[in-house]
């Protein structure tokens, strides 16, 4: 059995990579993409940010039927009210609040809630812990799109750095 808090603290790990990212990203370059027809770094770091918050409050708000919804309309009400463009430092820090409070809220539902069968944007029946495990996976994608912008520019992303800095410990 898959523990709430097991995802819960994952997620959260996952997004203090993705916050450190933003930061060790050169933050006059957050306009670089791969190639034309991919996202630049920070609409990737304003998608995570935008897409987790928004999907985290559905599932707060008891929303059991993603299918049936207009999902940019969904993303923009529940989406946190900042301007559009950020610079590197607010970017990284949104990051870090917004996973904060969305899993202190989600903790205190109890297993009930994350028990429930909703139906996601694809039709598919989950509980919303399946759902909220694939928010996780849905920012780990992004992530690893951002690990590469990372290594486009020479830098080794943190998760690499720990697992070095470990290596050369042991």
């Amino acid at each position: 059995m898959v523990r709430t808090e097991t995802v819960l603290d994952s997620w959260k790990t996952v997004r203090q990579d993705t916050a450190q990212a933003v930061e060790d990203f050169p933050s006059t370059e957050l306009d670089f993409k791969a190639t034309p027809d991919l996202m630049t770094f920070g609409e990737l770091a304003r998608h995570v940010l935008d897409a987790g918050h928004a999907l985290s409050g559905m599932l707060l708000d008891g929303v059991d039927n993603m299918a049936e919804l207009k999902v940019r309309e969904m993303i923009g009400k529940y989406r946190p009210q900042l301007p559009e463009k950020l610079d590197a430092a607010t970017l990284a820090s949104e990051l870090r609040k917004s996973i904060e409070t969305q899993t202190a809220a989600l903790s205190a539902k109890g297993e009930d809630f994350f028990s429930g069968i909703i139906t996601r944007f694809d039709g598919q029946r989950v509980t919303r812990l399946e759902m909220l495990q694939s928010l996780k996976e849905h920012e780990l994608t992004h992530r690893s799109q951002m690990f590469m912008y990372l290594r486009l520019k020479g830098i080794v992303p943190a998760t690499t750095r720990r697992r070095q800095a470990k290596q050369k410990g042991a």
